[in-house]
């Protein structure tokens, strides 16, 4: 019992510890003057990644790279599938197109590029990782480089009330939330999964833990949304998975090898390939995201937690 009230203890650290760093991040891109998309695609993404790259960095550490690799899966999946769905089933919304379709390629590329090195050995080493983390470096130089081609001008928020030391309390605060939380979501995570729910570590990476470190995500692709800043709820999903595969992988690689399980060979990375595949035709082609696109992407979600478990 005391190992389930660390896990979801945890889980709340997390999302406290994400909220406070996305605040403070979105108020250094506004200080910046960097328009929405820009700011969801970068600051946002790496900011709510920031809980995948230290609970996986800390798990493989551990010694479970099991914990480590599903949490990465199934953040993504969770991101693309149950994030977005929940998020238009509260409020439709309306896409900004604007370099979409580059940077769901590089999402597309980012995760053929995690399956490929995967498959290969089952273990993703240094040389691997550095790939990984080197393609994240280029991709965000191409991006400042070109963001100029994207930015609206109406969308900025040039507010000279925006207090920086603020921002850099919460980026402090968000920081050691994070790892605090992460501490305490991965040690409980493995007790629960080995000696209460006698279930593999993979599994409960891919669902409870890839949940709980999804949350940031959904808090502000939901505030975003009810702010009518679309480009922030997208931008932050792609941003926070093209981060997830190159950052988190690649520097969790660097530092130590990570081996990956067969069983996310055979079957995980089948929902990830396919959700984001999907996710481009939908965000592309269709003008306004609604309820039912949303209500099939939970559904989708849900289907695979049920086959996963």
């Amino acid at each position: 019992m005391s190992e389930i009230f660390q896990l979801l203890f945890g889980l709340v650290i997390l999302l406290i510890g994400g909220e406070f760093l996305v605040r403070g991040s979105i108020t250094f891109a506004k200080f910046l003057k960097v328009s929405p998309l820009v700011i969801g695609l970068t600051v946002v993404s790496f900011g709510t990644s920031a809980p995948e790259l230290l609970v996986s960095l800390q798990a493989a550490l551990n010694g479970s790279p099991d914990l480590a690799v599903g949490n990465i899966i199934g953040s993504n999946i969770a991101n693309l599938a149950l994030v977005l769905g929940l998020t238009v089933l509260i409020l439709p919304m309306v896409v900004d197109k604007s370099s979409l379709f580059f940077n769901w390629l590089v999402m597309i590329m980012a995760t053929l590029l995690f399956c490929v090195f995967s498959i290969t050995n089952q273990k993703i080493v240094f040389w691997e990782g550095l790939i990984l983390f080197s393609s994240l470096l280029v991709y965000l130089l191409y991006f400042f480089f070109n963001s100029n081609k994207i930015v609206s001008h109406s969308d900025i928020d040039t507010n000279k009330n925006n207090k920086i030391w603020l921002a850099l309390i919460y980026f402090v605060s968000g920081s050691a939330g994070l790892y605090y939380g992460a501490k305490v979501l991965v040690s409980s995570a493995e007790i629960i999964a080995i000696d209460v729910l006698g279930i593999s570590e993979a599994v409960v990476g891919s669902t409870i833990v890839a949940f709980g470190t999804s949350l940031p995500e959904l808090v502000a692709s939901c505030v975003a949304a009810f702010k009518k800043q679309s480009g922030i709820s997208i931008g932050n999903l792609i941003g926070s998975n093209i981060f997830n595969l190159l950052a988190v992988i690649g520097v969790t690689s660097i530092i130590t090898p990570v081996s990956v399980y067969e069983s996310f060979i055979q079957f995980d990375f089948y929902w990830l390939i396919i959700i984001s595949i999907i996710i481009g035709p939908v965000l592309l082609f269709f003008k306004k995201v609604g309820r039912v696109i949303g209500s099939f992407l939970v559904l989708f979600y849900i289907a695979y937690i049920l086959f996963l478990l």
